[in-house]
């Protein structure tokens, strides 16, 4: 590549179905308020029928995250994978549209793209279910090597942790990231993934592949197997003294964010926002806000604000792109 990234997102691309219900609706079904599940297809049509009216959205986390970043003005790019089909062309118009360079070849044969049917209840909280489809068909081939090479940060999706393929591409992108003297960031997603992958998270973490993690506080939990918030984040500080330039982004909803280093825990507030809509993707705005600060060479403590107010953003409506110009917000809130 000719010109280099700010950021550079390895990601299940998922086109989002949005709907309000109510509790009664997910209790009918046996489905966990707040949780991410996973679904096979018949599923995903059976819910689809099922559901009221529906918005739908590109999502998909680290393209959210992505989409965080590129309104407030980052170069970015992504990689993840879609079918040749009419949800692939939707989501693939929808990244390059806002300027993000989205090269992956579509997938033309197999599964078709992935959805996510959310549950959206009158309190904001999400219920997820996800079909993963052509997202688990993301390989090494698809990681170019150049494009990593060009990116500062390249930010990796716990959700994608999963398949083989997908964990090579993983492995792939971190050592041409390192190798060129970029950094490496990886969200734990959810608890699910948490629970399911701890010792493979925990190594990669141990092995020094990560440079900024990105969590909440019930999924650091869960990765330290505590029910305790000062353990967990005590048990992060001590895994990561060896490496001198790590840092943990430890969310906590209204309670704010931590930022965790070597020398540090830093506490930070959460932005006001008047009224909680839909809490999807507020995990994955904070993210943007964060690297945004840090690509723009900002100080901790900022970074985590430019989080804090690019979520407060995202939980005002639904979906989880941005709808303001976050640039222009964080210029008002005098973060940059």
């Amino acid at each position: 590549m000719s010109s280099s990234l700010d950021l550079l997102a390895l990601g299940n691309a998922i086109v989002d179905v949005i709907a309000h219900t109510d509790d009664d609706f997910l209790a009918a079904r046996n489905l966990h308020k707040g949780s991410m599940n996973l679904i096979n297809e018949e599923t995903a049509l059976e819910l689809y029928e099922a559901m009221g009216p529906a918005t739908i959205i590109s999502g998909g986390s680290a393209a959210n995250t992505i989409a965080g970043a590129a309104s407030l003005g980052l170069k970015t790019g992504f990689i993840g994978k879609v079918r040749d089909d009419g949800a692939g062309d939707h989501y693939r118009h929808d990244m390059r549209a806002m300027g993000t360079a989205f090269d992956t070849p579509a997938a033309t044969d197999g599964p078709a793209t992935a959805r996510s049917f959310i549950l959206v209840t009158p309190d904001g909280e999400r219920t997820m279910n996800t079909y993963l489809g052509a997202c688990q068909g993301l390989s090494t081939a698809d990681v170019e090597a150049e494009k990593v090479r060009a990116a500062a940060i390249t930010y990796l999706e716990g959700y994608l942790w999963d398949p083989q393929d997908a964990k090579d591409a993983f492995r792939k992108a971190v050592e041409v990231s390192h190798a060129a003297g970029n950094r490496v960031a990886l969200t734990l997603s959810d608890s699910f993934c948490v629970d399911r992958f701890r010792d493979e998270f925990l190594g990669l973490m141990r092995e020094g592949q990560i440079d900024i993690l990105f969590a909440n506080i019930h999924e650091l939990k869960a990765l330290y197997q505590t029910a305790d918030d000062d353990t967990a984040l005590a048990a992060l500080r001590d895994e990561n003294l060896p490496h001198a330039h790590f840092i943990g982004a430890i969310t906590r909803s209204e309670e704010g964010a931590l930022v965790v280093t070597r020398q540090s825990t830093q506490s930070v507030k959460a932005h006001p926002v008047d009224r909680v809509v839909d809490t999807t993707g507020a995990g994955d705005l904070f993210a943007a806000g964060f690297l945004s600060g840090l690509t723009k060479g900002l100080d901790h403590v900022t970074c985590a604000r430019l989080g804090g107010m690019a979520a407060a953003e995202i939980i005002s409506h639904l979906g989880a792109r941005p709808e303001a110009d976050l640039a222009d917000m964080a210029r008002q809130n005098g973060l940059i």
